[in-house]
Parts: C-alpha cells; structure tokens; sequence
C-alpha cells in the first residue's frame, strides 16, 4: 500500500535525505519520497504503519520535522490493518464460537456451562494442534516470554501436551472440576509472563498459535488468556 502524508519542516536537501533514510529504516516500509517543495512524503509499506510510528522515526513529537494524514482515514486504515494481523485468531474464535452456540442449544436456550465446555475443548484443541505443528519453533518463542519457560526451557513442549489433553478432557467431559482447576491454574501462570511483555511493549511474537504465524504480542493475547480463566473460574463457581 502507497500512503501520501504531509511532512512539514523540511528546508534543504539535507533535511529530504534525513527524513527519506529515517523513514526507510522502518519495518515494512518499501519505499520512500519526500519533497520540501510541496511539504508532503509518500510512503509505500507492506502493511500499514501508524502514525505515531512514524512521527517516532522522525524525532518524535518535539521534532521539527511534523508529519500528518491530510489524504487517507488513518483509523480505517489501522482498524484494517489490526483485522489483517489478527485474522487466524478472529478465524479461530468466530469458528469456535459458532460451534459451541450450535451444541449448547437446548431448548430453544443456551446451556451456558455446555457452552463454555465445549468453546474451551475448540480453543485448546485448535491452538494446540498448531503448537504440535512445530513444536521446537514453539518451545523456543514461548521461552522468550513465559515466565516459567525462561527457567525451564522443556515448560514449552510440556505445555503444548497440557493444551491437548484439557482439550480432550473438556470435550469427553472427564473430571470437570479437576480439569477446570488446572485450567486456571496455568493459564493464569500463562498471563503472567504475557502481561509483563505487553506492558514493557516488549516487540516479540506471541506463541499462542505456535511459529506457524507471525503474530505480536498484544493486548488481544491478554484477552485470549483472560477469557479461558474466567470462564474456568466461572464453571468452578457454577459447579
């Protein structure tokens, strides 16, 4: 994609080559053209890049060189962009989703505890199976931010096993309250070491769907994580 902005503060060659080569330094971006002449530089990147990014790349905010989105919706752009990204995750949870309303249904109702048995055996099934897929590959990222795989590097490989078998366990229905309380136990271990890295905006890839895709670490990953412990708690409540 090929963005135009306006780049304002440029008054020399030297000032064009400073902010062209800044610019070109970014990940994702391809190409770069920028004129003092008409206060504008164009911006061609793999995939979208914010704003705020790019006014970073420049100085950041005190910079003299000032650059803003006068030609495109930056907030469609970053709404697109942000789906693009997470698109095996929305996938993953829509699919899930649609399959757990259609099992719980009965009696024209929703079996809330059938519901959430059946949408955690699809989240740790599907995400342990692309775990499975290069389980080494996973190992070694998940190592990077878990707090018990930094000290215990063989925690990746015993973990992707854990997520087969509560997967199993929630969709035999074997031993719900054992289950759930493991559940909660290591996903809540599991959050640990995902809130220290978003919160340290920490720019690694999150494992969660093992090394087949490259997706970062984010707040969507804090909420992947919460979701299982509450509705782990919730089953230990409602039981």
């Amino acid at each position: 994609m090929t963005h135009t902005y306006q780049l304002t503060g440029m008054t020399c060659g030297g000032c064009e080559n400073k902010v062209k080569n800044n610019l070109l330094v970014l990940p994702n971006v391809t190409a770069v053209e920028v004129s003092k002449d008409t206060s504008s530089a164009i911006i061609s990147m793999d995939k979208h890049i914010g704003l705020d990014t790019l006014q970073q790349a420049l100085g950041g905010a005190e910079s003299k060189y000032q650059i803003t989105a006068n030609n495109h919706n930056e907030l469609a752009e970053e709404t697109k962009s942000w789906v693009a990204t997470y698109k095996p995750i929305l996938l993953i949870f829509g699919y899930v989703t649609a399959i757990s309303l259609l099992v719980s249904w009965q009696d024209s109702t929703i079996n809330l505890m059938t519901f959430m048995r059946i949408f955690m055996a699809g989240f740790f099934l599907t995400f342990s199976f692309f775990k499975m897929l290069n389980l080494k590959a996973f190992a070694e990222s998940y190592a990077m931010y878990d707090i018990v795989a930094k000290r215990f590097s063989a925690w990746g490989y015993i973990y992707a096993f854990i997520e087969l078998g509560l997967g199993l366990s929630f969709a035999l229905n074997l031993s719900p309250i054992f289950v759930n309380w493991v559940t909660l136990i290591v996903m809540t271990v599991s959050i640990l070491g995902v809130l220290e890295s978003v919160l340290n905006k920490k720019k690694i890839q999150c494992a969660c769907l093992g090394a087949i895709f490259n997706l970062p670490m984010s707040t969507v990953t804090i909420v992947e994580d919460a979701i299982m412990i509450a509705m782990s708690a919730a089953m230990l409540i409602l039981m």
